[in-house]
């Protein structure tokens, strides 16, 4: 199978590249050539910029499928489509949870759930225009490529290489052991996907020639916030005591994993549909203890969120007081 792959040398794009190289396929990766540019020699490499609408790499060559991981705003899709036409097979758009409307959802929400009002363009990527941005993009792949489109919509995804640092800070936290401030509440429900049961089932969709969409979540067992925070501890060997603080203690702008009450359905999203079609099942601890693995390799570099040492310690004394 020959792929394209818009995007393909960071995280979701680095794992998926990864996977479709090691399944033998034909990767072509068309990304701006500045981050990771050594990763995949095996692969074909094309420069280009969506950013500045350069793509003129892609007007020759013909692929089976197409994988946009770095399709953020509808113009890079649309751009995309009129330098590919109709010389892809599959386009499969790598979209997001952010796309579906946060308001009267139910636990178990399945694909169908309402999506938000769509937006062709913004100046920034913020919380407010992310989704709706996503929800655009979406829309101009259906509209392109009808049955030869696929959307798959990822929840938080973690694992090795991981820039986002969501899982990150919570394996690396609770390896320290001891009291642990949680600026939110164990039982909140919490869904995270593997990085690689993703790429997995990116792969399957394009092998398999799917359509539609397909939630990409995990684990396979439900999980909590506690409990996520109790399996890091049980990978790294410690013992740790989670303590509930105030939200209003957590530094801003956000604080990994924790979600207000509002937006707990949204954590416990229906993946039987991406199951059936072949998303894997990564035990969590697995996740975990590769996440650690990894961040021990590299340094363990400050992750830019989260309770630093000095705000812990404050955070904790304060719920003390109380």
């Amino acid at each position: 199978m020959r792929i394209l792959v818009l995007g393909g040398t960071s995280f979701v794009g680095r794992t998926i590249a990864d996977d479709a190289l090691r399944s033998s396929a034909d990767v072509t990766l068309f990304n701006r050539g500045r981050t990771n540019p050594g990763l995949f020699p095996a692969a074909r490499h094309l420069i280009g910029d969506r950013d500045t609408g350069d793509l003129d790499a892609l007007r020759d060559g013909r692929w089976d499928a197409v994988v946009d991981v770095s399709g953020y705003r509808p113009r890079h899709v649309d751009q995309a489509v009129d330098a590919l036409g109709d010389r892809v097979g599959r386009y499969l758009f790598v979209s997001s949870h952010a796309v579906y409307r946060g308001d009267g959802l139910a636990p178990g929400s399945d694909e169908s759930a309402p999506l938000r009002a769509p937006l062709l363009d913004a100046e920034h990527l913020t919380q407010e225009t992310y989704g709706r941005l996503k929800v655009a993009c979406e829309e101009h792949v259906t509209a392109r490529y009808g049955d030869r489109a696929t959307v798959v919509r990822p929840g938080k995804v973690a694992g090795p290489h991981d820039e986002h640092r969501g899982l990150t800070y919570w394996a690396r936290r609770a390896a320290r052991g001891g009291r642990i401030a949680l600026p939110g509440r164990p039982e909140q429900p919490v869904q995270l996907v593997d990085v690689r049961d993703l790429a997995r089932l990116v792969l399957r969709l394009l092998q398999d020639d799917r359509p539609g969409a397909f939630h990409a979540v995990g684990p396979a067992e439900p999980t909590t916030l506690g409990g996520l925070i109790a399996t890091c501890a049980e990978v790294a060997g410690t013992e740790v005591d989670v303590v509930p603080v105030p939200p209003e203690t957590a530094p801003r702008p956000f604080f990994p994993l924790v979600r207000a009450e509002p937006l707990w359905p949204g954590q416990q999203r229906d993946p039987a549909r991406a199951r059936a079609a072949g998303l894997p099942a990564t035990p969590l601890a697995v996740t975990v203890a590769d996440v650690l693995a990894w961040d021990r390799g590299r340094g363990e570099p400050p992750l830019g969120h989260g309770f630093t040492p000095e705000q812990e310690a404050r955070a904790l004394a304060e719920a003390d007081r109380r």
